[in-house]
């Protein structure tokens, strides 16, 4: 396919392209994961107050606070399934709360994993769709029921995850959630 950009877009895109790659993408990023010990919210998360978004900060913060409790050489490397599994149920509640009070916003994702929790999946869907061979799962998860449970509600279901900021590496030892 052939991408024609607007001749008041060739710039912007170009030296766009020209910054991404005078980055020294060796110092910042390792297989797709921003280095550092210090999360740094996107400065939209101040000004945007759509309810999608905000839900993704409360998701964002959840868990980079959680991956700098689980600490390491690199906090933003620390992953695991409670980390995941309580963003996501704080991704839920924010959502939900954020939608209460606008009742024409609807987003598909967010909808869909609302419907997931509603259902009593939120675990199983997590350890599906965002598991790691070195994760520990909890006792319990009901993998076969959530698979047919998935095959009716979720066939055409792509997961999403929008962080609304990055990991750098901060003046402070420890690592902190800016």
């Amino acid at each position: 396919m052939i991408v024609t950009y607007a001749a008041n877009m060739r710039f912007p895109v170009l030296f766009s392209y020209l910054l991404l790659t005078a980055c020294n993408h060796g110092i910042y990023t390792r297989d797709g994961v921003t280095d550092g010990d210090t999360f740094y919210l996107a400065p939209s998360a101040f000004g945007n107050n759509d309810p999608a978004f905000q839900s993704w900060v409360a998701y964002s913060l959840m868990k980079s606070t959680c991956q700098l409790k689980l600490g390491g050489e690199n906090p933003a490397r620390a992953n695991s399934f409670d980390c995941e599994f309580t963003a996501r149920q704080n991704l839920v509640n924010a959502w939900e709360e954020q939608a209460s009070g606008h009742q024409e916003t609807t987003d598909e994702y967010l909808d869909t994993l609302g419907d997931v929790h509603g259902a009593g999946f939120l675990a199983e869907y997590t350890a599906h769709y965002f598991g790691r061979r070195d994760w520990r799962y909890p006792e319990g998860l009901r993998v076969e029921a959530f698979l047919r449970w998935q095959q009716q509600h979720l066939s055409k279901h792509r997961p999403e995850t929008r962080i609304t900021g990055s990991w750098n590496f901060g003046a402070s030892i420890g690592g902190t959630v800016r």
